[in-house]
């Protein structure tokens, strides 16, 4: 059998909390044997928590620590370059949280690092690793609907009306765009690749980050793709991939899906479903996973080259509306 791969996590929230949790969920394959924060006492009670050996008040102590494999960065997206640079520099694997960066030029840093120093890096786009979208992504390929023309997508909730909130802070990298943007976005061009041409338009909040956001995303091939995202309105949160022999659209949650469905001319409507958690990080876990265990340095399902043509679009659509964050 092969050993189990060492995780640490690098922050404290509810997302790190999420991953963890599915960690422990895994433990054939993996174990959580480090935790860092800011502060110790943070990191002490995390490990509490969920039984994890060691706690560091530093990113720089779990970074040096031998025992770690692979360091999972689940920081606010304003602190991704800095942890994930940092344990890269360390030679350490980094699993880094959506969005990747702020912007696509911390982007390009870290995978230049990553790629200069031959460590493991990928971005923890769920959605590209669900088995419900890699079997979309068969489908397609196979030519079930032809030749892609239109890709709809929204994400969007009722968001917090405290301009202190990190998600109306222009110094937290707030607004919709990149926490909820980016998965419309890394799903139309999961499928099209980067577009040739960016609209958008917005509704700004008084700070000056985007709260309500439309993107219209064009390709040479023709094909388009509608898009959108808010923190002011609970949208529909589907999507719909429609091409020249039919379409296949997607229910509520199309960011981690239980199933879709295919519709083609003269047929019966066909059902794809896969079996298990339609929320679980386990399955990006284990891509990671896969990927050491074969001293691969890039994951083929979330290729570098691809979060860094999504951190583009997202700097495009943010140049559109008008949305600069302090000390770009």
């Amino acid at each position: 059998m092969k050993r189990k791969i060492r995780w640490g996590v690098l922050a404290t929230g509810g997302i790190a909390a999420s991953f963890t949790q599915d960690l422990l969920g895994m433990p054939d394959d993996a174990e959580v044997v480090a935790v860092a924060s800011r502060t110790l006492e943070g990191a002490k009670g995390f490990a509490e928590r969920f039984g994890i050996p060691r706690a560091y008040g530093s990113w720089a102590e779990l970074a040096a620590d031998g025992d770690v494999d692979v360091v999972y960065v689940a920081t606010p997206h304003t602190a991704h370059r800095a942890a994930a640079g940092l344990c890269l520099e360390a030679g350490k694997p980094v699993l880094c949280e959506k969005p990747f960066t702020l912007n696509a030029r911390e982007a390009q840093e870290l995978v230049g690092l990553a790629r200069e120093r031959g460590v493991f890096l990928m971005e923890a786009m769920w959605t590209y690793c669900s088995p419900v979208v890699r079997r979309l992504v068969e489908v397609v390929a196979d030519g079930a609907i032809g030749e892609v023309r239109t890709v709809h997508a929204d994400f969007g909730l009722v968001g917090p009306d405290d301009p202190g909130h990190r998600l109306r802070d222009p110094a937290a990298g707030g607004g919709a765009l990149l926490d909820l943007g980016v998965y419309p976005v890394a799903f139309a061009q999961l499928l099209l690749g980067e577009p040739d041409r960016v609209q958008a338009d917005a509704l700004l909040s008084p700070e000056g980050v985007d709260l309500n956001t439309g993107m219209l995303l064009g390709w040479a091939s023709g094909a388009t793709a509608l898009l959108s995202c808010s923190i002011v309105a609970d949208t529909p949160l589907t999507a719909s991939v429609s091409g020249t022999a039919g379409r296949i659209e997607f229910p509520r949650g199309f960011f981690s899906p239980e199933g879709f469905t295919l519709f083609r001319d003269g047929r019966d409507p066909e059902e794809f479903r896969v079996e298990g958690r339609r929320d679980s990080m386990q399955h990006e876990a284990a891509e990671v996973i896969r990927c050491l265990r074969a001293g691969e340095t890039e994951s083929p399902l979330v290729p570098l080259d691809g979060t860094l043509a999504v951190m583009r679009t997202l700097d495009a659509v943010r140049d559109r509306v008008g949305v600069h964050y302090p000390g770009e």
